[in-house]
């Protein structure tokens, strides 16, 4: 057998022929062959200066390797260079408190992160309800507000206490909007309002909330209030572009004449919204008047605001012009004789001032520029029964046109 053939590699320990390669290497070199199952024990008399380019790697589960293995490699925990090291495991070495070293030396405490409470209190954030003019949220122009309380006189709420100027601002935004909300198409005019049922279903646990504290009512008879309210709104949204073939008509005439009437918005209309029904009364005397092409000035229930305060701010996120609908808070009797006898105001519903000599009084002032009114019902309203067109039909006006046939 060769020289060659007696050295597997060289540099192992093994003599070679040539003199050099068989140098036997020195103490705490590669040549002394591991034991079995340390491999991770320093070897003896090797020092981190001494250590051969071509070390042996880490193998899979070695301290110091990201592998699958990591769990199954041994670290030493003797002197650098010593013998005689207890090999620890990956899993012990990951029970060490982080940033300590093999002496134990325990590592400071962080404190980059605050100590939370142990108890936390969240901060009740109380709504603050506005008046809605113009598409606007201000405050009532004279400062003023008042407590709104439930049947039991627990208080719910601040309102905006509107004043006469609150009322002259809110009839100018709604003639404002007048022209271009009247001239928009039936059909989107119906459009727009299924959009605010829309959007009132999506709010309707907070309706339902409101018409509980101010009608006393449970929560299962307030939810029940609140979806008759939104079928409500689309059951106008319906009537828009049918109103015409109901109220308009061909008329026969003795002569060569087409004769037309067709219904048209009044104007500007002030509403006075019903004592007994915060929202679904609300929306009975609000939706017609809108659908039939008007503006309209609101005046919540004195009692019970809250609601309508609420619907106008569905009325602002949905697509009804800034204008069309202006909603006021407060009193009622305050209220009600400026819009009266406002110039610029062209039909009042007295609803709201029903049961009291406020509408006697209100229907008088109406009369100095020929508004259109209608009076409150004698024995009262039931909001639940069918609506039919009757609020449909009061704020439309008739325009009979008259045209040649030719020859």
């Amino acid at each position: 057998m060769s020289e060659r053939g007696n050295a597997t590699t060289g540099r192992h320990g093994t003599p070679d022929a040539e003199g050099t390669r068989g140098t036997p290497e020195t103490e705490g070199t590669r040549g002394i062959p591991e034991a079995e199952g340390t491999r991770g024990t320093p070897e003896a008399g090797r020092t981190p200066e001494t250590e051969e380019p071509h070390a042996t790697p880490e193998t899979e589960g070695t301290p110091g390797s990201n592998g699958p293995g990591e769990a199954g490699g041994t670290e030493a925990t003797g002197a650098p260079g010593g013998s005689g090291g207890i090999a620890r495991t990956a899993a012990e070495n990951r029970d060490e408190p982080m940033g300590t070293g093999n002496a134990g030396t325990p590592a400071p405490e962080r404190t980059d992160s605050p100590a939370m409470p142990e108890h936390t209190t969240p901060l009740a954030v109380f709504k603050t309800y506005k008046l809605f003019i113009g598409g606007a949220f201000p405050r009532s122009e004279s400062g003023r507000v008042y407590e709104v309380t439930d049947p039991e006189g627990t208080w719910l709420a601040n309102a905006p206490l509107s004043s006469r100027k609150d009322a002259r601002d809110a009839v100018t935004a709604a003639r404002k909007a007048f022209p271009r909300w009247s001239g928009a198409t039936a059909y989107n005019r119906g459009q727009v309002l299924y959009r605010v049922a829309e959007l009132a279903q999506g709010r309707a646990a907070q309706f339902a909330a409101e018409v509980a504290a101010a009608e006393g009512l449970s929560g299962a008879r307030a939810g029940a209030v609140v979806e008759a309210a939104i079928d409500r709104l689309v059951w106008y949204a319906g009537w828009t572009d049918k109103i015409t073939q109901i109220a308009g008509s061909a008329n026969p005439v003795a002569g060569p004449y087409f004769n037309l009437s067709t219904p048209e918005p009044t104007g500007v209309v002030a509403v006075l919204a019903p004592q007994d029904s915060s929202l679904l009364g609300l929306v009975s005397v609000l939706a017609p008047v809108i659908a039939g092409g008007n503006t309209a000035v609101l005046v919540a229930a004195e009692r019970a605001p809250l609601p309508a305060l609420s619907l106008a701010e569905v009325l602002a996120t949905s697509d009804v012009p800034a204008g069309v609908v202006n909603v006021l808070s407060g009193r009622t009797a305050e209220l009600g004789p400026p819009l009266a006898a406002h110039q610029d105001v062209n039909a009042i519903d007295l609803t709201g001032a029903g049961g009291s000599p406020l509408a006697a009084e209100l229907e008088a002032s109406a009369a100095e520029n020929l508004k259109r009114v209608r009076r409150p019902a004698a024995d009262g309203e039931d909001w639940s029964a069918d609506p039919g067109t009757s609020r449909l039909l009061t704020f439309l006006e008739t325009k009979t046109v008259w045209h040649p046939t030719g020859v």
